[in-house]
């Protein structure tokens, strides 16, 4: 009993401690150290970038990795999307090679990535247009390869019907990373919050948003319509619309991940 019991000690610390996930692992190793989107987009003048702890949704939103500036904005077919104006920079993260990475769908991606990179797999589930939980942890294998085709598969037979279903409002004033504008239906839209800055002295708040959209296409961040300097950040919403380049939503149509 007491061999035996030696053995299995003796195994387990020969296999050392779990490999510890890349925090962005649908790249490569060598471009992991990729510009993030906080380097390559400073804060507005007078405002700093709200704290983020260490782990959270938000930290890891705002280290997202992008591409080249000036990288135009291209669909699942390798063509560039017909307005080049409306995005400001590109996250450097893969579309795959069909039209289902839309603007839900690179919500839950994301929110997905994220799980998936702090090892949380019990935590990856997603509501299909159904209603059915379709759980990455009931599917088999662990690695990344596995976590993207769940992923398309949640692609398939979820959207922004079946998202803003399982979010909850959030009162326009408490707008904080890692919520979302969406307006479910088909069709409907999302944008998700992925950045804050405050202003210490006035207390004002300006938020980045993110999307993809159809046909899918590359995830990339929003210019500011109403934006006279160019800025991309927006004022948090103050009337009854929240305008943004291709879609006006509600400034009640605010949710957040329970």
């Amino acid at each position: 009993m007491r061999l035996a019991l030696f053995l299995i000690v003796a195994a387990l610390a020969s296999a050392g401690p779990a490999r510890a996930r890349a925090p962005y692992g649908w790249l490569p190793a060598s471009t992991q150290a990729a510009a993030s989107l906080a380097a390559r987009i400073a804060p507005p003048a007078g405002f700093e970038r709200v704290a983020a702890p260490e782990g959270s949704f938000a930290a890891w939103l705002r280290g997202l990795p992008m591409r080249a500036e000036g990288a135009p904005v291209l669909t699942y077919t390798g063509k560039p999307k017909w307005r080049q104006d409306v995005h400001v920079a590109v996250v450097d993260i893969d579309v795959g090679k069909r039209d289902l990475q839309q603007c839900a769908d690179a919500v839950m991606r994301l929110r997905g990535e994220w799980l998936y990179s702090q090892s949380r797999d019990k935590e990856i589930a997603f509501n299909d247009t159904d209603g059915k939980r379709r759980r990455f942890s009931a599917t088999k294998g662990r690695d990344h390869a596995s976590f993207r085709k769940y992923m398309d598969l949640v692609f398939a037979y979820a959207g922004t019907y079946s998202l803003e279903r399982e979010l909850k409002p959030v009162a326009p004033q408490s707008i904080a990373q890692g919520d979302l504008f969406i307006k479910g239906g088909f069709p409907g839209h999302a944008v998700l919050v992925a950045d804050m800055a405050e202003n210490k002295t006035t207390g004002e708040k300006r938020v980045l948003l993110l999307q993809s959209y159809m046909p899918a296409q590359d995830m990339h961040v929003l210019k500011n319509p109403d934006a006279s300097d160019g800025s991309p950040w927006y004022a948090t919403p103050s009337g009854d619309q929240f305008v943004t380049p291709e879609w006006v939503f509600k400034s009640t149509q605010l949710r957040r991940w329970p």
